[in-house]
């Protein structure tokens, strides 16, 4: 690229990229099949579940743990859990820029709770996260075979 006055122009930082379209999901809402480790996991302790996507999918600001916890207290005194996993399933999407499918993000965690976690897991799992490590062991995997740099104990001085 050049300026008008002939001068090469140069651009610094990241290139922009044009607007992409939405991508699509890996897997269908009822292929719970494809991952049955995730599928029974999910059958039986969906708080789980949904502690990992919530961790992974906040970039580990609060711990699977927590999520976890959360997800059990609202199931045992509300039994409106899908309220606060359907919240995680909006941020996942707009991530990925996945659509909303098949139908809007509480209406599929209303009607089919343990079906989207299950998709949510895979999607992670299919986006290259390992859930079951959390954030900062997916972080430590990505980052294998990185050295740093040592930091020395002081400043140098001249």
């Amino acid at each position: 690229m050049y300026t008008s006055t002939g001068q090469p122009q140069y651009v610094t930082g990241v290139p922009a990229q044009p607007m992409t379209a939405p991508s699509q999901w890996s897997t269908g809402l009822c292929d719970c099949g494809k991952d049955c480790s995730s599928c029974c996991l999910t059958c039986w302790c969906p708080c789980i579940t949904s502690g990992r996507i919530a961790e992974i999918v906040d970039k580990g600001t609060t711990s699977c743990g927590v999520h976890g916890a959360i997800y059990s207290i609202l199931c045992l005194l509300t039994g409106c859990e899908c309220i606060y996993s359907c919240m995680f399933r909006s941020k996942l999407r707009q991530q990925y820029m996945l659509p909303e499918q098949p139908c809007n993000d509480c209406l599929v965690h209303c009607c089919c709770e343990w079906c989207a976690l299950c998709q949510e897991y895979r999607e992670l799992k299919h986006r290259g996260f390992e859930p079951s490590l959390g954030w900062e062991g997916n972080l430590a995997r990505q980052n294998q075979g990185v050295v740093m740099p040592p930091v020395g104990p002081k400043e140098m001085k001249r």
